[in-house]
């Protein structure tokens, strides 16, 4: 089933889309990152099954939130990162595999602005997440590693921050090669978080 309305489709439409964003290729600047296996680059509307499918497995969201992303979820996901990047300057990545371009998952910074204390309001925070047939593979340490490169040069602060379950060894275990260290631990919506940090040299 086509996932996106009748006027989204159109050169034109009662609300003056263009014939490009119809298309759904309309970008904005978004810097393309390579690694030796990955390509980092901005969401696309055509990501939005694929990006759908890895928020609704229980697998990815085990330890985010706790429960599968509905579409709905998902697709103001997708706006938030094309605003982030219009209004910032920084946000997420698509991470794709450069033999074949499969999708693997996302990963990038975000100002979100939550309501959690000890407050890192003013600090961009990393987050990333892969679908699970990807797992195992190091693709989360060489996608995060590059966009922290990317972000030492780009990040309007030197310090950058990450949020991550107690239980979610996995994603600690990819915080501590590149470089987060242990700040606080403390609650996020009712449930045990880590607040790590790490500084740019």
């Amino acid at each position: 089933m086509d996932q996106f309305p009748e006027f989204m489709r159109h050169p034109a439409n009662r609300f003056g889309a263009t014939d490009q964003a119809a298309r759904g290729t309309a970008s904005l600047s978004i810097p393309e990152i390579l690694t030796p296996r990955l390509r980092l680059r901005g969401h696309r509307m055509r990501d939005f099954t694929a990006c759908a499918a890895m928020w609704a497995d229980p697998v990815v969201t085990r330890f985010i939130g706790g429960r599968p992303f509905s579409e709905e979820e998902v697709w103001a996901r997708l706006l938030r990162y094309a605003g982030h990047w219009s209004l910032m300057g920084f946000g997420f990545w698509v991470i794709e595999e450069l033999d074949g371009g499969s999708f693997v998952g996302e990963a990038g910074f975000a100002y979100f602005k939550r309501e959690i204390h000890p407050s890192i309001h003013d600090i961009p925070e990393a987050g990333w997440v892969l679908a699970p047939v990807h797992h195992g593979k190091g693709y989360a340490t060489e996608a995060l590693s590059a966009a922290l490169q990317w972000g030492g040069k780009h990040l309007p602060s030197r310090t950058t921050a990450c949020l991550i379950h107690p239980d979610n060894v996995a994603s600690l275990r990819v915080a501590d090669k590149c470089g987060f260290r242990r700040f606080c631990q403390t609650s996020y919506k009712n449930e045990p978080t880590v607040i790590l940090k790490r500084e740019r040299c």
